[in-house]
């Protein structure tokens, strides 16, 4: 068991009605962890769980050897949990600048740092959260999250509707905070090859249960796999992303 993240037999949903079923997983620090499955099998409901956006009816979640379950989202973002949603939920009235200083919290993350890691930022930086594109956009909310100096980031779709230019470059910036600054992230992503070329591990989940897990690496090497646990044509599931090494 993970001291770091760990979920036992978590059992959680919205109001009477479950989407998660006795799921139990670890995350141990400084590793990322791909979520994959087919629309509606419980991938952004488990991200909403962990941060605290749900029911759990039975179950707990326990975040640096401590029980969070039944924590409130923004205790668990003081506890270090960023959260990136899919809906990005940029202030479009404030600045690029304005939007990263208004969620600081002190540490290594700041706003030279996010718009090193993400250079159109700083092109953009006096413009407003209104005026980028969506993909902008989601840099701005990765970067914003970033600024909270989480210890873990929970990023739900952060490649959704986006030009592949724009994929690649968000891809390449998660690598890097992942791989290269060691942060530990939880990704939730439609685009398989993608998802584990960020990532050290991987879940699939089928009906809100986890049908499978193990090294993103080994799954990306067995496309045949991948496409039957996810139920797609193997053209489905390829990437022009290359896989990490692991």
């Amino acid at each position: 068991m993970s001291d770091f993240l760990h979920v036992d037999g978590l059992t959680a949903g919205y109001g009477q009605a479950v989407v998660l079923n006795d799921l139990t997983l670890s995350v141990n620090r400084g590793e990322t962890l791909a979520i994959l499955g087919r629309n509606g099998v419980g991938k952004t409901t488990l991200l909403e769980t962990l941060m605290g956006n749900t029911a759990v009816k039975r179950g707990a979640i326990r975040w640096l050897g401590q029980d969070i379950t039944r924590c409130n989202p923004a205790d668990r973002a003081r506890r270090g949990i960023g959260w990136v949603p899919q809906e990005r939920e940029v202030f479009p009235s404030l600045t690029v600048q304005e939007n990263l200083q208004v969620v600081a919290l002190p540490g290594a993350w700041n706003v030279p740092r996010v718009f090193e890691l993400f250079p159109r930022l700083l092109e953009r930086r006096g413009n407003y959260g209104g005026q980028l594109s969506g993909g902008e956009q989601q840099m701005l909310a990765i970067g914003r999250a970033l600024m909270t100096n989480p210890q873990l980031l929970l990023l739900d779709e952060p490649m959704e509707g986006l030009a592949p230019i724009i994929v690649e470059e968000l891809a390449g910036a998660i690598r890097a905070m992942c791989q290269r600054e060691g942060l530990t992230a939880i990704v939730v992503e439609q685009h398989p090859v993608l998802a584990l070329s960020m990532s050290h591990q991987a879940i699939v989940l089928e009906r809100g249960s986890i049908r499978y897990r193990g090294s993103s690496g080994d799954l990306s090497a067995n496309p045949a796999l991948l496409g039957e646990l996810l139920g797609v044509a193997s053209h489905r599931t390829t990437s022009p992303q290359p896989p990490a090494a692991h």
